[in-house]
């Protein structure tokens, strides 16, 4: 029998350098720490600064634009081929500098938008782990496209609705928009499609969601997509809580107004407040910006809107001013701490996957409102399958979210019919997002045995 070694396994991860791919993954490594796992975090020269969090190493790449990254760049594919050329040199190089120290590393958990990552591990013949940010609908969804199932463009009737094995029907409104019309984001789909590239090759398939909330549908897709569901990759204070002080991710590209916020919400009788936050990425026009502040007023209901410097001006006029006291307007609030808190009554959000398992981790009902990409799946398992939120629907004319459609959303999950059984199944998955991640919870079961095939190697 081979002698088995008790040397600590040493993992590196490399996140897509954006605030939605970082948390996940850093939450990973947080994960894997816990048990026993030296964790190292490979990401940009741009970003490196942005990451603290205790017991996890950090090393810069290069993406080949080290002063400004994307912004620097300025255009995806640029920044893309760049980041291959440069990042597989320099992630090489990191692991060659470990290659004779204590801590040889074992594996790269790479971003899934990053398959090259995959050839650098073999290259230096040590494991690689494919990791995906979005949903396993989602995924399942592009995993078909990869594997033939249809051709793009897709053309999808209201009455003739996408059917995939093993999936809920996707109608219009509910799949990607680049996949109807593929030339509308070419850079981001091919981006997309580009995960499924080689990962056949990987040694390991890992998503950031979990056996209760999205077992069955992996299970559909799992002839050509094993991955393992290891989420909620949430900060294990909102969840299990075994990680000690982890009550945030640890990176930060913005500075939130915390003490604001949760000031604020001292003020506020339980579950009275709407929190709205459409993210980092998302940039709402001016009509629907004011839609959102009308339907706000009519509500007569306190609320929190996490509104960008760059996109307060779309509000409007008077606005912030006739509200206050019955709302707060700020540029930036830390979410976990905002949903978590007692005040918080619903969740207005883009339905990033993200921000959609912080909500459905925290109990906080939804009311979606997608904007592009991924959210409009998001979106219908918040309403339709979940059933942990409503959608709104869209003008047909305007394409946005008028006034009255929201105020009738956002009272019926506050105070509406159908509020008591919303908050009775966002409660149910809370419950199961804890589970999940617990001690012998799938998540938690998911999570060791990747430990445990790492000590075997060291």
């Amino acid at each position: 029998m081979a002698n088995v070694t008790t040397i600590e396994p040493h993992v590196i991860l490399v996140p897509y350098p954006s605030q939605g791919h970082i948390n996940p993954l850093l939450q990973f490594a947080k994960r894997l720490a816990s048990k026993g796992v030296k964790s190292t975090i490979a990401t940009t020269k741009y970003t490196v600064n942005t990451i603290h969090s205790p017991n996890i190493s950090v090393e810069p790449i290069s993406d080949g634009f080290d002063e400004g990254g994307f912004s620097q760049a300025q255009n995806t594919d640029v920044f893309l081929k760049s980041f291959k050329e440069n990042g597989s040199r320099t992630l090489s190089q990191i692991l060659t500098k470990y290659e004779n120290s204590t801590h040889p590393i074992r594996c790269i958990v790479y971003d899934s938008f990053f398959p090259w990552a995959l050839d650098v591990a073999k290259k230096h013949g040590i494991y690689g782990a494919s990791f995906f940010t979005n949903s396993a609908m989602v995924c399942a969804v592009f995993a078909h496209i990869h594997h033939g199932t249809f051709s793009l463009p897709v053309k999808i009737e209201e009455n003739e609705p996408l059917l995939l094995p093993g999936l809920p029907c996707l109608y219009p409104n509910d799949v990607p928009g680049f996949i109807k019309e593929p030339e509308s984001y070419p850079a981001y789909l091919a981006m997309k499609m580009s995960q499924f590239s080689n990962v056949e090759n990987a040694d390991w398939i890992f998503d950031n969601s979990f056996q209760e909330l999205e077992g069955e549908i992996a299970r559909g897709v799992s002839e050509f997509w094993p991955a393992k569901l290891i989420g909620p990759m949430v900060p294990s204070s909102y969840l299990d809580g075994r990680i000690e002080n982890d009550k945030g991710y640890g990176a930060s590209l913005w500075k939130p107004l915390s003490e604001e916020c949760l000031n604020w919400l001292k003020t506020k009788p339980k579950q009275s407040v709407i929190y709205i936050s459409f993210g980092s990425m998302v940039s709402l026009t001016q009509k629907q910006m004011e839609e959102i502040a009308y339907a706000l007023i009519g509500s007569n209901m306190n609320f929190l809107w996490v509104v960008r410097d760059t996109e307060e001006c779309k509000l409007p006029k008077g606005f912030i001013e006739s509200t206050k006291g019955k709302g707060l307007i700020v540029s930036w609030c830390n979410q976990l701490e905002t949903l978590a808190n007692q005040a918080i009554g619903c969740f207005v959000t883009h339905c990033g996957w993200n921000s959609t398992l912080e909500g459905l981790s925290l109990g906080v009902p939804m009311v979606a409102m997608p904007q592009f990409s991924d959210q409009m799946t998001d979106a219908k398992f918040i309403d339709e399958i979940w059933e942990i939120g409503v959608r709104p629907k869209l003008d047909e004319m305007l394409g946005i979210v008028k006034r009255e459609e929201l105020l009738f959303c956002l009272n019926e999950v506050m105070t509406g019919e159908k509020s008591v059984e919303i908050r009775k199944n966002a409660t149910t998955l809370r419950d199961l997002a804890k589970k999940t991640v617990s001690e012998g919870g799938s998540s938690d079961k998911a999570i060791n045995e990747f430990v445990e095939s790492l000590n075997l190697v060291c």
